[in-house]
């Protein structure tokens, strides 16, 4: 199956169902799942990482990215777990955290016994003359992103929390072993890759001060560099397998940059990662801080993205939701009276876009954040320490808790929510983060009586059974209406007009002429008439199809 009919599905593997009662997801848990994910009809699934990891980062600190962490299973079940998925034709993607490794990975143990080779492998650096941080970086994490090597005269750069040190790039001996380990994986049947923050490692060789007023991040991120690593990498790993499926994770990324990573002309990537529609709820640009979205800047955005990387012979991966995302239901929709409304127009305008849809596990049954009511309650380490700036800055505890509810990972890391009961039928033990909301939205009852879980089945049948979805041209509708976001995709003869109404109250748009003898391909209301003025319900979506 080609790219372009692909839909993925993400998998937090420590929240999807936990199998021996300890309270977190793992492997053999997945496995008991397989039907429902069947169900949904999706062709691959992506997991975060379930490497043996001290879990400072929820997995993103890899200790071995060779085994399981037994927390999660063994190698048998994940060996089980690939061949009962490939048996119901469902490939594997895994996670690939390149830029850096736990502080308790091997090579950074042997760098701190003195092994100058895999010394070589980190960024170690000399204070400067007057005793400061080699420079100004700060971690994404908060805080300096330099800590003290050992009990050496050196640091060591840490972009994110300082158990996660950085890999060189520079170093070939650093890509090499990286290309190893995908090669591993690639022997076990996985041909899916997730290379997180891989824009990241294009740092310089000489590490410099951000100069005042300047962003740090814009030192190191999606510089030239990155283009040559990818290349090498896929020249040494995934780029041997005709079949193989990719995705990078770009912060910070631009369209040209991205087309570049993502041309097959390049022998790059298969598709990018981009955040920018998930920060028009960003006040200046910051992510802990409130306020509504901004509707025309996310159009414009979700537009540039579509024709830019269009015109470049690009792919995108399209999605609202993902592990370090909270629900975009709470954020772009309304998780309240029209919850299932706009579930269906949220799926709708990513699902019939140009690019490759993920589905984050508990979006195709409209789960939203979940309703806490004290920092107690979080557990994640951005978090937490957002939570500690805030109201170090001045905001009192209690508006700090507000903006932290609002855009804390944990909010979409809940355990999936699988019934009614008290542990949303998750686990039998205690839940490592609690569920809050299932009594209302779990999967038990929206297969038995929902339609979300319906509608998703019906925009993933459409991307594969209809070339105009899956391959067809893409321009925007009416960028300055108010309330609704529309695009056309075309084929051939064929063009289907896509019309979503991002609001609670009803909106009329003028349909084109030429439209006025479509047919309804599809909508979340039913009865849609074509008429000259159309009427879209609150947070309607109608594709229409004329031949």
């Amino acid at each position: 199956m080609k790219l372009s009919q692909q839909v993925i599905y993400q998998i937090y593997p420590k929240s999807f169902y936990d199998s021996d009662g300890d309270g977190i997801g793992d492997l053999r848990g997945i496995i008991d799942k397989i039907p429902y994910l069947q169900k949904l009809n999706v062709d691959m699934i992506w997991f975060n990482p379930f490497f043996v990891s001290p879990q400072n980062d929820n997995g993103y600190d890899i200790a071995d990215y060779y085994r399981i962490d037994p927390t999660f299973g063994t190698m048998s079940d994940f060996d089980e777990l690939v061949a009962k998925l490939k048996a119901v034709g469902i490939g594997v993607m895994l996670d690939m955290v390149f830029n850096h490794t736990s502080t308790e990975h091997a090579w950074f143990q042997k760098a701190l016994a003195g092994d100058r080779k895999y010394q070589q492998f980190y960024y170690l650096r000399h204070a400067k003359p007057d005793g400061s941080l080699p420079t100004n970086w700060e971690s994404k994490f908060g805080g300096p992103a330099w800590s003290r090597f050992g009990d050496s005269d050196l640091y060591y750069l840490h972009l994110y929390d300082p158990t996660q040190a950085d890999l060189d790039w520079h170093n070939p001996a650093v890509r090499a072993a990286c290309a190893e380990v995908v090669n591993y994986w690639r022997d076990k049947g996985v041909k899916g890759f997730r290379f997180d923050v891989i824009n990241v490692t294009g740092k310089a060789d000489q590490l410099v001060d951000a100069p005042k007023g300047v962003a740090s991040k814009t030192l190191y991120t999606d510089t030239p560099i990155v283009q040559d690593y990818l290349k090498e990498l896929n020249k040494a790993s995934f780029g041997q397998d005709d079949d193989s499926v990719t995705v990078g994770e770009m912060s910070s990324t631009t369209i040209k940059n991205s087309i570049g990573y993502t041309n097959p002309a390049n022998h790059e990537l298969s598709m990018v990662f981009n955040f920018h529609h998930l920060k028009t709820d960003y006040v200046d640009g910051r992510k802990w801080s409130r306020m509504s979205f901004d509707f025309p800047r996310l159009k414009h955005l979700l537009d540039g993205w579509a024709t830019g990387m269009a015109a470049g012979n690009g792919w995108q991966a399209l999605f609202w939701n993902n592990h370090d995302q909270p629900r975009a239901l709470n954020r772009f929709g309304d998780a309240g009276r029209y919850r299932v409304k706009s579930a269906e127009m949220l799926a709708t305008v990513i699902h019939l876009l140009r690019g490759t849809p993920f589905i984050y596990m508990g979006e195709e049954i409209g789960m939203t954040d979940p309703t806490y009511d004290s920092m107690a309650d979080y557990v994640d380490i951005e978090a937490l320490n957002a939570y500690r700036a805030l109201v170090r800055s001045g905001y009192s505890h209690a508006d700090a808790f507000t903006i932290v509810k609002t855009k804390a990972r944990d909010n979409s890391r809940t355990p999936m929510q699988w019934d009614t009961t008290a542990t949303a039928g998750f686990t039998t033990g205690r839940p490592w983060l609690q569920p809050t909301n299932q009594a209302k939205i779990n999967v038990a009852d929206e297969l038995a009586h929902g339609e979300i879980f319906n509608y998703y089945q019906q925009l993933i049948k459409l991307r594969k059974t209809m070339p105009i979805v899956a391959d067809g041209s893409y321009r925007s509708w009416r960028l300055d209406d108010d309330q609704v976001f529309g695009y056309w995709r075309e084929l051939e003869s064929q063009r289907l007009l896509v019309l979503n109404n991002f609001y609670d109250t009803a909106t009329t748009v003028a349909l084109p002429a030429e439209m006025l003898a479509a047919k309804v391909l599809l909508s979340n209301y039913d009865d849609v008439k074509v008429e000259p003025q159309l009427v879209l319900k609150p947070y309607q979506s109608v594709a229409l199809l004329r031949d």
